[in-house]
């Protein structure tokens, strides 16, 4: 006799090869995971603006150094090969290893009676915020080993270029009159402007290819090149925005692409604060100690206004690319969503980079 019951065909059932059945709602999350992958991509600045490679496996990755050879005019009759004739070059030769930090995690957890009862998507706006969480340790992270690029000596004795600092505020490079903690912002648009026009030779002297620089400003920075505002953000007409001369971007999109053959961009990821001994916070518990000084990659931001550099100033290693799972827990009547991956940042070249300080 019929009992009435039937079978419906489950959307959320995966069906495996053997023939077995997963839980029901395994189907479900893909939707979840794709928000969150779309959600890093958008959230993140400098992803696209430096080296990144990816291992199978192992801890680190090696990344070659070597220098530059010499040439000298040949004496008919001298062999090339005598090491007495200075023919010769000594090409010296070092290396860069870059560590895989530990898993990074970003993680939340949904009752099931929560989500049974709830009016709205509610995995949606977790996804979203999975996705911010690990955008912005990544961004962080990375724009931190670009001011230890600025602030890194040559990789070669033989090659005696190293990161710069510049100062908008004293127009000039190096360190001197900076006082950790108090930061001149009386610096104006048209200041910038000419920081950026010094950086730019500063890189060509440094021989850094024109293709693949950049200047990432914070919000208030940036905007000054719009406006070509002071520090009292009063608007001023010394905007680099000027069309009349050639030049791009608009007031009305709010937009400068570029200064001196340099990208702009904008990002509130640059830190500006002393994270010295702040043992607690993410970064300073990396395996790259970048600044060396045994802090990961925290150091004393107080100065920090942006960072001008180019992409092989930074590289990053990927042993596992950004990754979720999820599984619903019986015992605790939920689903138990992660987010995860594993890298680790390091300097390459620091002639590269320089740091934009005040």
């Amino acid at each position: 006799m019929a009992n009435g019951n039937t079978s419906p065909s489950r959307v959320g059932v995966n069906q495996t090869t053997d023939g077995s059945f997963a839980q029901d709602n395994a189907l479900f999350l893909k939707k979840f995971s794709g928000e969150i992958l779309q959600t890093f991509e958008e959230s993140n600045i400098f992803k696209p603006l430096h080296t990144i490679r990816t291992i199978e496996s192992g801890k680190s990755a090696q990344f070659p150094v070597t220098g530059i050879a010499s040439a000298s005019y040949h004496t008919p009759g001298q062999n090339i090969a005598d090491s007495g004739n200075n023919y010769l070059s000594d090409i010296k030769k070092t290396e860069k290893v870059i560590n895989i930090d530990k898993m990074l995690v970003a993680s939340t957890f949904l009752a099931n009676i929560d989500d049974v009862k709830n009016h709205y998507d509610i995995r949606s706006v977790y996804a979203n915020e999975l996705g911010k969480a690990l955008a912005l340790r990544f961004d962080s992270a990375v724009a931190k080993v670009f001011l230890a690029a600025a602030r890194s000596a040559s990789n070669l004795t033989s090659v005696p270029k190293a990161g710069s600092r510049y100062d908008i505020a004293g127009a000039q490079f190096g360190t001197s009159g900076i006082v950790a903690g108090t930061p001149d912002t009386s610096f104006t648009g048209a200041d910038i402007v000419a920081a950026l026009f010094a950086t730019a030779q500063r890189l060509d002297e440094n021989d850094v290819p024109s293709d693949g620089r950049f200047c990432v400003l914070r919000p208030s920075e940036y905007y000054k090149l719009v406006t070509g505002a002071d520090a009292n953000n009063t608007f001023s007409l010394t905007s680099a925005v000027n069309k009349d001369i050639g030049g791009v971007g608009s007031i009305a999109s709010g937009n400068v692409p570029q200064i001196a053959g340099i990208s702009l961009y904008k990002s509130n990821h640059i830190p500006d604060s002393d994270l010295t001994g702040a043992s607690n916070t993410v970064d300073a518990s990396s395996d790259n100690d970048v600044f060396g000084a045994g802090e990961g990659y925290d150091a004393d931001f107080s100065n920090t206004f942006g960072i001008v550099s180019h992409s092989a100033a930074v590289g990053t290693v990927k042993l596992l690319d950004l990754a979720t799972e999820s599984e619903y827990q019986i015992e605790r009547q939920g689903t138990l969503f992660v987010a995860k991956y594993a890298m680790g940042h390091g300097v390459l070249r620091p002639e590269c980079a320089i740091e934009l300080i005040a």
